[in-house]
Protein backbone atom coordinates (compact mmCIF):
# COMPACT_ATOMS: atom_id res chain seq x y z
CA UNK A 1 0.00 0.00 0.00
CA UNK A 2 3.18 2.32 0.45
CA UNK A 3 4.09 2.54 -3.32
CA UNK A 4 0.82 3.61 -4.22
CA UNK A 5 1.01 7.30 -3.87
CA UNK A 6 1.74 9.08 -7.25
CA UNK A 7 5.34 9.61 -7.91
CA UNK A 8 4.40 13.69 -7.98
CA UNK A 9 2.72 13.55 -4.47
CA UNK A 10 5.91 11.48 -3.11
CA UNK A 11 8.25 14.32 -4.52
CA UNK A 12 5.64 16.93 -2.71
CA UNK A 13 5.89 14.65 0.52
CA UNK A 14 9.74 14.43 0.52
CA UNK A 15 10.07 17.95 0.84
CA UNK A 16 9.17 17.73 4.20
CA UNK A 17 11.29 15.84 7.06
CA UNK A 18 7.95 14.37 8.66
CA UNK A 19 4.94 15.57 6.41
CA UNK A 20 2.23 16.56 9.38
CA UNK A 21 -0.63 14.16 9.81
CA UNK A 22 -3.16 16.58 8.22
CA UNK A 23 -1.91 15.87 4.79
CA UNK A 24 -3.45 12.50 4.81
CA UNK A 25 -6.81 13.15 6.19
CA UNK A 26 -8.63 13.99 2.48
CA UNK A 27 -7.02 10.16 1.96
CA UNK A 28 -8.91 9.49 5.20
CA UNK A 29 -12.19 10.58 4.30
CA UNK A 30 -12.56 9.22 0.79
CA UNK A 31 -11.71 5.69 1.80
CA UNK A 32 -14.26 6.58 4.83
CA UNK A 33 -16.84 7.64 1.93
CA UNK A 34 -16.12 4.49 -0.41
CA UNK A 35 -16.67 2.41 2.30
CA UNK A 36 -20.34 3.47 3.20
CA UNK A 37 -21.24 2.40 -0.50
CA UNK A 38 -19.99 -1.32 0.19
CA UNK A 39 -21.90 -4.14 2.14
CA UNK A 40 -19.47 -6.44 5.17
CA UNK A 41 -19.79 -10.08 5.84
CA UNK A 42 -17.48 -11.34 8.50
CA UNK A 43 -16.73 -15.33 8.42
CA UNK A 44 -15.45 -15.79 12.11
CA UNK A 45 -16.24 -19.73 12.94
CA UNK A 46 -13.82 -18.97 16.05
CA UNK A 47 -15.20 -16.22 17.32
CA UNK A 48 -11.90 -14.06 17.35
CA UNK A 49 -13.58 -10.85 16.85
CA UNK A 50 -14.53 -11.38 20.60
CA UNK A 51 -12.08 -8.90 22.67
CA UNK A 52 -11.95 -12.31 25.57
CA UNK A 53 -10.10 -13.89 23.58
CA UNK A 54 -6.99 -11.25 22.24
CA UNK A 55 -4.12 -11.01 21.21
CA UNK A 56 -3.12 -12.34 17.64
CA UNK A 57 -0.93 -11.93 15.60
CA UNK A 58 -2.92 -11.56 12.21
CA UNK A 59 -1.87 -11.42 8.65
CA UNK A 60 -3.05 -10.22 5.46
CA UNK A 61 -2.06 -10.11 2.30
CA UNK A 62 -0.48 -6.59 0.80
CA UNK A 63 -2.89 -5.95 -2.07
CA UNK A 64 -5.95 -6.32 0.04
CA UNK A 65 -5.28 -3.20 2.18
CA UNK A 66 -7.40 -0.05 1.35
CA UNK A 67 -10.07 -1.20 3.45
CA UNK A 68 -8.60 -2.94 6.16
CA UNK A 69 -8.86 -0.43 8.85
CA UNK A 70 -12.90 0.35 8.37
CA UNK A 71 -14.11 -3.35 8.54
CA UNK A 72 -13.29 -3.40 12.54
CA UNK A 73 -15.03 -1.57 15.00
CA UNK A 74 -13.41 1.48 16.78
CA UNK A 75 -12.98 -0.31 20.16
CA UNK A 76 -10.61 -3.40 17.40
CA UNK A 77 -8.96 -0.99 15.98
CA UNK A 78 -7.77 0.44 19.46
CA UNK A 79 -6.66 -2.86 20.56
CA UNK A 80 -4.35 -3.46 17.23
CA UNK A 81 -0.72 -2.29 15.80
CA UNK A 82 0.29 -2.63 12.17
CA UNK A 83 3.41 -3.51 11.54
CA UNK A 84 4.63 -0.58 8.72
CA UNK A 85 7.91 -0.73 6.96
CA UNK A 86 10.55 2.20 8.67
CA UNK A 87 10.78 3.56 5.42
CA UNK A 88 9.78 7.69 4.10
CA UNK A 89 6.61 5.88 2.49
CA UNK A 90 5.85 3.76 5.80
CA UNK A 91 5.66 7.36 7.63
CA UNK A 92 2.93 7.99 5.28
CA UNK A 93 0.73 4.91 5.88
CA UNK A 94 1.67 5.28 9.39
CA UNK A 95 0.53 8.67 9.87
CA UNK A 96 -3.01 7.07 7.48
CA UNK A 97 -3.73 4.33 9.57
CA UNK A 98 -3.25 6.46 12.89
CA UNK A 99 -6.19 8.85 12.08
CA UNK A 100 -8.21 5.18 12.34
CA UNK A 101 -6.96 4.81 15.89
CA UNK A 102 -4.44 1.95 14.84
CA UNK A 103 -0.80 1.95 16.88
CA UNK A 104 2.27 0.85 14.26
CA UNK A 105 5.35 -1.00 14.86
CA UNK A 106 8.05 0.54 12.59
CA UNK A 107 10.13 -1.87 11.27
CA UNK A 108 10.10 -5.01 8.44
CA UNK A 109 12.65 -8.03 7.63
CA UNK A 110 14.49 -5.77 5.35
CA UNK A 111 15.08 -3.01 7.92
CA UNK A 112 15.26 -2.56 11.62
CA UNK A 113 13.16 -5.99 11.92
CA UNK A 114 15.15 -6.87 15.16
CA UNK A 115 13.73 -3.69 16.92
CA UNK A 116 9.86 -4.32 15.63
CA UNK A 117 10.04 -8.02 16.90
CA UNK A 118 10.89 -6.53 20.35
CA UNK A 119 7.67 -3.61 19.73
CA UNK A 120 5.71 -6.34 18.56
CA UNK A 121 6.83 -8.50 21.83
CA UNK A 122 5.36 -5.72 24.12
CA UNK A 123 2.65 -5.02 22.31
CA UNK A 124 1.29 -8.94 22.34
CA UNK A 125 2.09 -8.95 26.16
CA UNK A 126 -0.04 -6.15 26.75
CA UNK A 127 -2.94 -7.42 24.87
CA UNK A 128 -2.80 -5.69 21.50
CA UNK A 129 -2.70 -7.47 18.12
CA UNK A 130 -0.18 -7.06 16.10
CA UNK A 131 -1.50 -6.84 12.51
CA UNK A 132 1.39 -8.20 9.62
CA UNK A 133 1.35 -8.04 5.83
CA UNK A 134 3.85 -11.09 5.02
CA UNK A 135 4.37 -10.18 1.59
CA UNK A 136 4.94 -6.75 1.78
CA UNK A 137 6.22 -4.09 1.26
CA UNK A 138 7.42 -5.45 -1.92
CA UNK A 139 6.87 -8.61 -2.26
CA UNK A 140 6.60 -11.30 -3.83
CA UNK A 141 3.31 -11.57 -3.91
CA UNK A 142 1.26 -14.24 -1.76
CA UNK A 143 4.33 -15.62 -0.54
CA UNK A 144 4.84 -16.03 3.41
CA UNK A 145 7.31 -14.21 5.39
CA UNK A 146 8.74 -16.16 8.22
CA UNK A 147 8.47 -13.04 10.83
CA UNK A 148 5.05 -13.50 11.95
CA UNK A 149 6.48 -17.48 12.08
CA UNK A 150 9.12 -16.45 14.41
CA UNK A 151 7.21 -14.05 16.16
CA UNK A 152 4.61 -16.74 16.71
CA UNK A 153 7.04 -19.04 18.14
CA UNK A 154 8.66 -16.62 20.19
CA UNK A 155 5.27 -15.56 21.93
CA UNK A 156 3.25 -18.71 22.13
CA UNK A 157 0.55 -16.25 20.49
CA UNK A 158 -1.39 -17.81 18.14
CA UNK A 159 -1.22 -16.16 14.29
CA UNK A 160 -4.48 -15.65 12.60
CA UNK A 161 -4.58 -15.29 8.75
CA UNK A 162 -7.48 -12.78 7.50
CA UNK A 163 -8.80 -13.22 4.05
CA UNK A 164 -9.98 -9.67 2.83
CA UNK A 165 -12.19 -11.05 -0.62
CA UNK A 166 -14.43 -8.08 -3.14
CA UNK A 167 -17.05 -8.88 -5.25
CA UNK A 168 -15.57 -6.82 -8.01
CA UNK A 169 -12.64 -4.66 -8.16
CA UNK A 170 -10.32 -2.57 -10.22
CA UNK A 171 -6.32 -4.28 -10.05
CA UNK A 172 -3.56 -1.88 -10.29
CA UNK A 173 -0.45 -2.61 -12.02
CA UNK A 174 2.16 -2.84 -9.34
CA UNK A 175 4.07 -5.41 -8.09
CA UNK A 176 0.83 -6.58 -6.11
CA UNK A 177 -1.45 -6.21 -8.31
CA UNK A 178 -3.18 -4.10 -5.19
CA UNK A 179 -6.89 -4.30 -5.44
CA UNK A 180 -9.28 -1.65 -5.02
CA UNK A 181 -13.14 -2.74 -4.50
CA UNK A 182 -15.61 -1.05 -7.15
CA UNK A 183 -18.46 0.99 -5.72
CA UNK A 184 -21.43 -1.45 -4.13
CA UNK A 185 -19.09 -4.18 -4.19
CA UNK A 186 -19.55 -6.72 -1.42
CA UNK A 187 -16.50 -7.32 0.96
CA UNK A 188 -15.99 -10.95 2.60
CA UNK A 189 -13.67 -11.03 5.28
CA UNK A 190 -12.75 -14.50 6.33
CA UNK A 191 -11.18 -15.07 9.59
CA UNK A 192 -9.43 -18.22 9.86
CA UNK A 193 -8.34 -21.01 12.02
CA UNK A 194 -5.60 -19.42 15.09
CA UNK A 195 -3.27 -21.49 14.15
CA UNK A 196 -0.27 -22.14 17.52
CA UNK A 197 3.29 -22.30 16.56
CA UNK A 198 5.33 -24.52 19.33
CA UNK A 199 8.80 -22.82 20.23
CA UNK A 200 12.11 -23.58 19.77
CA UNK A 201 11.47 -24.92 15.95
CA UNK A 202 14.00 -25.81 13.79
CA UNK A 203 15.04 -23.89 10.06
CA UNK A 204 13.06 -27.17 8.99
CA UNK A 205 10.19 -26.80 11.05
CA UNK A 206 10.60 -23.09 10.79
CA UNK A 207 9.56 -23.49 6.63
CA UNK A 208 7.15 -25.81 7.03
CA UNK A 209 5.14 -23.55 9.45
CA UNK A 210 6.09 -20.99 6.88
CA UNK A 211 4.41 -23.26 4.04
CA UNK A 212 1.64 -23.80 6.03
CA UNK A 213 0.68 -20.44 7.08
CA UNK A 214 0.48 -19.22 3.60
CA UNK A 215 -1.66 -22.02 2.71
CA UNK A 216 -4.17 -21.23 5.03
CA UNK A 217 -3.97 -17.38 4.12
CA UNK A 218 -3.80 -18.14 0.36
CA UNK A 219 -7.08 -20.22 1.06
CA UNK A 220 -8.84 -17.35 3.17
CA UNK A 221 -8.01 -15.31 0.77
CA UNK A 222 -9.36 -16.68 -2.62
CA UNK A 223 -5.75 -17.31 -4.34
CA UNK A 224 -5.90 -19.24 -7.60
CA UNK A 225 -9.64 -19.62 -7.36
Amino acid sequence: MESLLPGRIKHYLRQFKKPPAWIFLPAVLLVRFMRLFMRLDIHDPNNCMDVKTYPYITVTWHNRLLFFPTLFPRWAREKSAAMISASRDGQYLASIVGYFGIRTVRGSTSRKGAAALRESIAMLKEGTNVCITPDGPRGPRYVMSKGPVILASMTGIPVVPLGINYSSFWELKSWDRFQIPRPWSRIKMVIGDPLRIPPNITDEELEGWRLLLEERLNSASRVGE
